[in-house]
C-alpha cells in the first residue's frame, strides 16, 4: 500500500442515479439530490464515466465546483474511455439501464495511455483541479490478467506522480478483488453487493488480504439492489438482476426478525454492517429522491446496540 493515507468519510455518496440510472433526472433534480446529500453532512462522493456515459461525472462536477474543495472527497473510475458511437440513430443507453442517448460507447483500455486518458477526461467533465482517487472498473469483464499487467502499473505511477492521492479497483466479483489486493499496491478497494448484512462472499478472500495487505475498503450496493432499503422487505423486490431465491429470503427473514426484537430498522442495520471491519473506510448510498438521502444520512447515524449484532452473529448471520 502506498504511504499517502487519503481520509475517507464514513459515509459516501455514489452518483450513478445522477447519470440516470433506471430513471432520467432533470439537470434541476439531480442538483437537489447532490444539495440534500451535502446538507446532510455527506463529504465523500463517487463516480465513473460508466455512469450515463459521462453525465454523472458533468453534473456531480458541476455541483462539487460550488463548494470548497478542500472540503471533500471525489472518486471515479478508469478502464473504459468514452468514444463516439459509429451506431448512434437516436437511442438510448437502456442495455446499461441508463436513460441517456448512446451517442458515446464504452471502449475497454487498461494501457498506460488509455488509463490517462481517461482521468484526464474525468477531470474535464468534472471541471474539478484534481480527483482523490481512482479505482479500475470492473476489471475482470475485460481482462484482469491484463489489468494486472498494465492497468495497475499505470495507476500506481499516475499516484507516483502525484496525479492522484489514491488507487484501488471497484468490483463486484469477490475473487476478482481479492487478487487485485494482493498482486497490485492498492491503496482502497469498492466491493459492491459482496459483503453486506444478507451476505458476506468478501469475508472469506477479500477482508483477510485487505487486513495483510493495510488495504482500505468502501462498501458499495449494501442494500442488495434495494432488498434492505425498506424495514420490511417485499417478496417481489428486485435482487441482483432478477428475482429473490428462496435461501435468500428465508435469510432475509431471519435478520428481518432480529431487527423487529430490537427495534433497529433493517436499511440503518444494512447501512452500519460493514464498518464493523476494521478494513471499512466509507459505505457509498446512491440514491435519486432527496428526502431518501436524507434518511440514509438519519440511519447511518443511528445508535445501534451491540446485543443485536452479538444476536446476529450467535445465529450465524453475520461473520
Amino acid at each position: 500500500m502506498s504511504s499517502t493515507e487519503l481520509q475517507l468519510p464514513a459515509l459516501g455518496y455514489g452518483a450513478a442515479n445522477v447519470g440516470n440510472l433506471f430513471r432520467e433526472l432533470s439537470d434541476d433534480e439531480s442538483w437537489a439530490v447532490l444539495d440534500a446529500a451535502w446538507e446532510s453532512g455527506v463529504r465523500y462522493y463517487d463516480t465513473a464515466p460508466h455512469y450515463g456515459l459521462g453525465l454523472s461525472e458533468k453534473r456531480l462536477g458541476a455541483f462539487l465546483q460550488t463548494k470548497p474543495r478542500d472540503e471533500f472527497v471525489v472518486s471515479t473510475k478508469a478502464g473504459r474511455l468514452l468514444r463516439p458511437n459509429p451506431d448512434f440513430n437516436g437511442g438510448l443507453d437502456t442495455a446499461h439501464d441508463f436513460f441517456v442517448p448512446d451517442d458515446l460507447q464504452r471502449v475497454w483500455d487498461f494501457s498506460d495511455a488509455g488509463i490517462r486518458a481517461s482521468l484526464d477526461e474525468s477531470r474535464e467533465r468534472l471541471g474539478l483541479d484534481r480527483i482523490d482517487l481512482v479505482y479500475l472498473h470492473d476489471p475482470e469483464r475485460h481482462d484482469l490478467d491484463l489489468a494486472l499487467a498494465e492497468a495497475f502499473p499505470a495507476l500506481e505511477a499516475v499516484r507516483a506522480e502525484g496525479g492522484v492521492q489514491a488507487i484501488g479497483v471497484g468490483s463486484m466479483a469477490a475473487d476478482a478483488l481479492a487478487r487485485s489486493v494482493r498482486e497490485a499496491d492498492l491503496d482502497i478497494i469498492m466491493i459492491a453487493g459482496r459483503y453486506t448484512l444478507l451476505e458476506q462472499p468478501a469475508a472469506t478472500d477479500v477482508l483477510p488480504a485487505c487486513h495483510e495487505r493495510g488495504t482500505g475498503v468502501v462498501a458499495a450496493s449494501v442494500f442488495n439492489s434495494g432488498l434492505l432499503a425498506k424495514a420490511e422487505p417485499t417478496r417481489d423486490s428486485r435482487y441482483e438482476y432478477g428475482g429473490v431465491p428462496d435461501d435468500i429470503w428465508d435469510r432475509l427473514q431471519r435478520i428481518v426478525a432480529v431487527c423487529r426484537a430490537h427495534d433497529v430498522p433493517l436499511p440503518a442495520a444494512a447501512i452500519q454492517f460493514p464498518l464493523r471491519d476494521a478494513a471499512t473506510r466509507s459505505v457509498v448510498l446512491g440514491s435519486s429522491r432527496p428526502e431518501q438521502v436524507r434518511q440514509n444520512a438519519e440511519l447511518a447515524a443511528l445508535d445501534i446496540p451491540a446485543d443485536f449484532w452479538a444476536e446476529l452473529a450467535s445465529a450465524g448471520l453475520i461473520p
